[in-house]
């Protein structure tokens, strides 16, 4: 008997790696952690009514940036694990077979559970409050589509320590991907981590489209729309087409693996080619998926610390949805080796150079935004300054990859990796860090340290420069990537060597972010004004934190920027609009289905990970039960009385 616990202990666990036996401990302690601080506060009652079970769009917002942030150190730590082990020739910090697992696992994650929640975030926290609404048009979806995504995460990342992680790339291409080429769990952890969390996105991408459509304020016409929630609507839309696309082929490859299928097996009859045409007709759209929403931050910061209303808005909004219908039409650039012919290649060619026209567009407009604005270089406009000629550099090399016959010598190339990460971090997470300085003080009633958050700035551009820049050099010499290491002969290590200093100096950056964040909560600078960037749209119309019920009575619009325009007409010498009287706020109640389904689908996903159907069967109950449950729920709403509502807004005007 004992054998036998051993031998499944053996197979069930990841052992014999150091690192993974320190990933076990820190699990563990933090874990058992998180136990003792809510018990010894009794703050379980608190975390279950507060959220776990919320629907506010404000807190579920908060949720996804925390869960984002964190899995931004776990990429982090597989990039720098990578650099290390790429520091010297011959190194033998990672196995090659650990390497392939960490290079898989670090795209996954910084794409889908980093990017993308940090995205969804922010749409929680701005959106409904731009528009002027009191919540996204569809709360108890929208707290479904955050654990589903929280849920697909955490079975994904139980993969490092469980069963063991996904080594067959970030894209899982087959035959890598096929039971010949992974014949243990890792991919299927990998199938079903983002199968379920992308469930998630395209309800919330379903979710913001009708709230943006339905529930714009009184007056808001298509023309008076904030430019982040156009750059929003953009991306949302794309979601929507391009999502399906990801959930089909992961399915098929299922059914390759579970059943024996052969959709893309070449020695059955299938076509691997295939598989990578339907993931890149998802893969690269969700690159303008994860851009879009950056470039609508750089719109209402630009605007904001210049001084000056936004120069082209309908260029902008064209530029934007542009982009949103042009992004199907360049996924076949990532493979102009396979040998689809001349006439394709040229078609794909010519679609990738288009596209980067409005993206141009778009550059220009911030700069003649800036042009002459009375600009104030706080932290949120500092991460915007050093987008754009990050992003310059970044589209300028992807036009170079966009000529055909110059990809067969960049493509799998580090010029590529230099090119992929110049635009995913100079143009998408430089973007959601300026949203987030931006838009904090409005989640959390005070200000992020600007000390502090400019150190982190520098040390973030400077080692971003220092990782990326030689790797540019090393791609046009030669060096190929998804190899775990280079010999002395190549003569690369040098260069190789300090792009790891640079992305350890990327790593520092970030723990200063992380102690602006405990400092900035220590010694909070509060938010006494509810407007501290002197804002133009409507959010900043209200107090800091804002309210539950957003808007005490809703306002209406008649300019675009209208809540600029407002104080411009107030101190003028005009009386401000006249407002409503108050009146009872219909609200969503609480509920714990979300949170509930969510475990379902987890054991769902967990069971089939291990094919084990007395999981995964109960689990589908579990889904259809709670579905069900919620079909008879009669009672999901309530009114917030006029007598609550002056209190609260008495409250917060005291501190404004």
């Amino acid at each position: 008997m004992l054998d036998k616990i051993k031998d499944f202990a053996s197979w069930f666990f990841v052992t014999g790696d150091p690192l993974i036996y320190g990933a076990d401990i820190a699990i563990a302690l933090t874990t058992l952690a998180i136990v003792f601080v809510l018990t010894y506060f009794k703050k379980w009652n608190w975390l279950w009514r507060e959220w776990l079970t919320t629907v506010d769009h404000k807190r579920v917002g908060i949720m996804y940036i925390i869960a984002s942030l964190l899995m931004l150190f776990r990429g982090g730590v597989d990039a720098l694990l990578m650099r290390t082990q790429l520091a010297f020739p011959d190194m033998k910090f990672l196995s090659p077979e650990h390497y392939n697992e960490v290079f898989t696992t670090h795209g996954v994650i910084m794409i889908l559970f980093m990017a993308m929640p940090l995205m969804f975030g922010l749409f929680n926290i701005a959106v409904p409050l731009q528009l002027g609404a009191r919540d996204v048009a569809f709360p108890f979806l929208n707290a479904l589509s955050f654990w589903l995504f929280f849920m697909g995460a955490m079975l994904f990342n139980m993969s490092f320590v469980i069963g063991g992680s996904a080594d067959s790339g970030w894209l899982a291409y087959p035959p890598l991907s096929e039971l010949t080429g992974s014949p243990g769990v890792g991919q299927d952890f990998y199938i079903w981590g983002i199968q379920i969390s992308g469930i998630g996105s395209l309800m919330t991408g379903i979710n913001f489209i009708v709230t943006i459509v339905k529930m714009r304020a009184p007056g808001m016409t298509w023309s008076k729309v904030p430019m982040f929630t156009w750059s929003v609507l953009s991306s949302c839309i794309t979601i929507i087409i391009a999502f399906p696309v990801l959930t089909v082929t992961l399915a098929l490859l299922f059914l390759d693996r579970y059943l024996g299928a052969h959709f893309f097996t070449m020695d059955g009859g299938g076509n691997a080619m295939m598989y990578i045409n339907l993931i890149w007709m998802w893969g690269h759209p969700e690159v303008y998926i994860v851009v879009l929403p950056a470039f609508g931050i750089y719109s209402e910061i630009v605007s904001t610390f210049s001084k000056k209303r936004l120069f082209g808005y309908g260029s902008m909004v064209f530029a934007m949805m542009s982009i949103s219908v042009m992004s199907y039409f360049t996924w076949l650039h990532h493979f102009f080796t396979m040998g689809s012919g001349a006439s394709v290649n040229t078609f794909f060619a010519i679609t990738t150079m288009v596209i980067a026209i409005p993206t141009g567009v778009k550059i220009f407009n911030w700069l003649f935004t800036m042009y002459r604005g009375r600009i104030t270089f706080s932290t949120p406009m500092l991460w915007t300054l050093a987008f754009i000629p990050c992003f310059v550099v970044g589209g300028m090399t992807g036009v170079m990859l966009s000529v055909a016959p110059a990809d067969f010598q960049f493509h799998n190339s580090y010029f590529l990796i230099a090119h992929f990460h110049q635009v995913l971090i100079g143009g998408v997470a430089f973007g959601y860090f300026a949203g987030l300085y931006y838009w904090w003080p409005k989640m959390f009633g005070f200000k992020l340290n600007e000390k502090l958050g400019k150190w982190a700035f520098w040390i973030w551009n400077i080692g971003f420069y220092v990782c990326f820049m030689p790797q540019y050099f090393v791609g046009l010499d030669g060096m190929t990537r998804r190899v775990s290491t280079y010999g002395w002969d190549t003569g690369w290590w040098a260069m190789n060597f300090t792009s790891t200093i640079g992305g350890f100096l990327m790593g520092l950056g970030f723990l200063f972010q992380v102690w602006q964040i405990a400092h900035s909560i220590k010694f909070m600078e509060k938010d006494t004004t509810g407007d501290p960037w002197n804002g133009r749209t409507l959010e900043w119309s209200i107090p800091s934190p804002a309210p539950l019920y957003n808007f005490a009575t809703t306002p209406m619009v008649t300019d675009r920027d209208d809540w600029w325009e407002e104080k411009e007409r107030i101190a003028a010498g005009h009386k401000p609009k006249a407002k409503p009287e108050l009146e009872p706020i219909h609200m969503p109640k609480n509920s714990a289905i979300p949170f509930l389904q969510s475990v379902c689908w987890f054991a769902v996903g967990f069971g089939l990970v291990f094919h084990w159907l007395w999981i995964a069967i109960p689990g589908f109950i579990g889904v259809f039960a709670t579905m069900l449950a919620h079909s008879f729920n009669y009672n999901s709403d309530y009114y917030i009385p006029v007598d609550e509502i002056k209190r609260t807004e008495a409250a917060a005007r005291r501190s404004v």
